[in-house]
């Protein structure tokens, strides 16, 4: 298929002047519309206005500009149709043979905060989606680029081929199209559902591949990271990868536990991540005693680990980091001299995390099962203090208290069934994953290192007999947070008052699976 007519209408004009000026210097007449026309003749380049050609200006303040049969009709004609070429002649139609447009940015408007109703809805594109399903339905005759990405290869093809494009690139072109048109599409669905503020009849996800990864859970799985668009914020949105070996799907996974943890403080602190559960959990006056608090927790664990910090590594932290095996390292900025000791260990993945904005409390979390999706609202939100409630005739302490708050933040972020001792803004010992409650309990203590006497203990769901709290108290507890409302809660609430420990209920449990 030979070129000689194209239409460009773009919003995002990145690479239009070259890809402009490569079709005009292959002999192709250009046509364009609006700001695209103004910027391709204030390079000098020949364009033809489309209402030159439609006979009709703009109209509706721009609402309609290509929305005319001297467009669609030069778009859609089939050249071996007998029919369509008589429509043509009649009606004075030409044939277009590629069209470049993108759309009006709507996914970035949506992720705005403060954008208006009627703002996004004149973000909502009519004309483009219209042209480029049109040049995607037709691409046996026509060319459609949707992405600045797609310009030099084109360009390459017609400079090779005497301006002609083959078959196999107009189909892998027109599939692109009609990906970018149902994900613009989805993204308008989605959010004009959660303005209704109830789970939709359906629901349509647009993601875009934005990192192949090394390998799946298991190196004989092959994995990719997607990212869904319209999100205000991603997983690795502002993050660089500083140094270090290629990431995987598991160093990812981690890095969503412990980013998602971290989130909960605002003190230095740090979260150690192995397994997809947190293995040390630390908040204190400065990040490297932040670091060695989390790590103490449970060392061995953490060797191997996936570490994240809300401050920046300075040297003397730097140099620590260096002298253990750290899968991932993610932190907001690192000194000079912590890089030079830190790539000293050529695997170590080091990542600057840049980003400030706070995820979108509103997104709702999601669980592939075969053939379907679970999905539910995030679990974004802690209870505070002034609506526990103290079950117990003892009153926590206001230590016990500072620790209690932190345990159940952390608490919220292990995996069921969770028990999580802490002391001193610190994790002592946590029992994760356990299919017994009581066996919860014991892990954590088991897995303690330093003496348990002294710590708090946070239950994510309620404690069904007392034997839970019983092995607690034995160890040392002083002060128990949980959901409460068991059946049995009277004869849990007793056992705390006959070892005269405090216990604190919360009403609402954390369950994650």
């Amino acid at each position: 298929m030979r070129v000689r007519r194209a239409l460009l209408s773009v919003s995002d004009k990145t690479g239009l002047e070259e890809l402009a000026r490569g079709l005009s210097e292959l002999g192709v007449q250009l046509l364009s519309s609006g700001g695209t026309a103004a910027a391709i003749a204030g390079w000098g380049i020949p364009v033809t206005p489309v209402d030159e050609v439609t006979g009709q200006p703009e109209i509706l303040g721009g609402r309609v500009k290509t929305l005319h049969p001297k467009v669609h009709g030069g778009i859609l004609a089939r050249e071996d149709v007998p029919e369509d070429l008589a429509d043509m002649a009649s009606s004075g139609i030409e044939p277009i043979d590629l069209v470049c447009v993108n759309l009006y940015p709507f996914e970035q408007y949506v992720a705005k905060r403060g954008t208006t109703e009627a703002e996004l809805i004149e973000k909502i594109d009519i004309g483009g989606p219209a042209m480029v399903r049109a040049a995607a339905k037709n691409h046996a005759r026509v060319a459609i680029l949707t992405n600045a990405g797609q310009y030099a290869e084109v360009l390459e093809e017609l400079r090779g081929n005497d301006g002609e494009l083959s078959l196999e690139t107009r189909r892998k072109l027109a599939g692109k199209a009609f990906q970018l048109t149902a994900r613009y599409d989805a993204a308008i669905a989605n959010w004009m559902a959660e303005l209704e503020g109830e789970f939709p009849d359906t629901i349509l996800m647009g993601y875009d591949r934005a990192l192949d990864l090394s390998y799946g859970e298991n190196p004989h799985q092959r994995a990719a990271y997607y990212t869904e668009r319209g999100a205000r914020t991603h997983l690795l949105s502002r993050v660089e990868k500083l140094h270090g070996k290629d990431l995987s799907f598991n160093n990812l996974f981690d890095l969503d536990a412990g980013r998602n943890l971290l989130a909960e403080f605002e003190l230095p602190a740090c979260v150690i991540i192995k397994h997809n559960n947190p293995c040390g959990v630390a908040v204190a006056p400065d990040v490297l005693t932040a670091y060695t608090s989390a790590r103490d927790c449970d060392p061995v664990s953490a060797y191997g680990g996936v570490i994240v910090l809300n401050r920046p590594v300075d040297a003397a932290l730097g140099e620590l980091l260096a002298g253990t095996f750290v899968e991932v390292l993610l932190a907001p900025g690192y000194d000079p001299a912590a890089m030079e000791a830190l790539t000293r260990k050529p695997n170590t993945r080091i990542m600057l995390n840049d980003e400030r904005r706070r995820q979108n409390i509103g997104e709702r979390d999601l669980r592939r099962v075969v053939g379907g999706l679970l999905i539910q609202d995030r679990d974004a939100e802690s209870e505070d203090r002034e609506i526990m409630t103290v079950a117990t005739k003892r009153q926590p302490t206001e230590r016990e208290w500072g620790d209690l708050l932190f345990a159940w933040r952390v608490c919220k972020h292990v995996k069921s069934n969770a028990i999580v001792l802490t002391r001193d803004l610190a994790t002592v010992g946590i029992g994760a994953g356990q299919m017994s409650r009581v066996d919860s309990v014991r892990l954590s203590i088991e897995k303690a290192q330093s003496p348990v006497n002294g710590t708090v203990l946070a239950s994510d769901a309620f404690f069904p007999f007392a034997d839970g709290p019983a092995a607690a108290i034995e160890a040392g507890v002083t002060a128990i947070v949980q959901p409460g409302g068991s059946i049995r809660d009277d004869e849990v609430v007793a056992a705390a008052d006959e070892a005269g420990i405090a216990m604190v209920m919360t009403g609402r449990r954390h369950f994650k699976h």
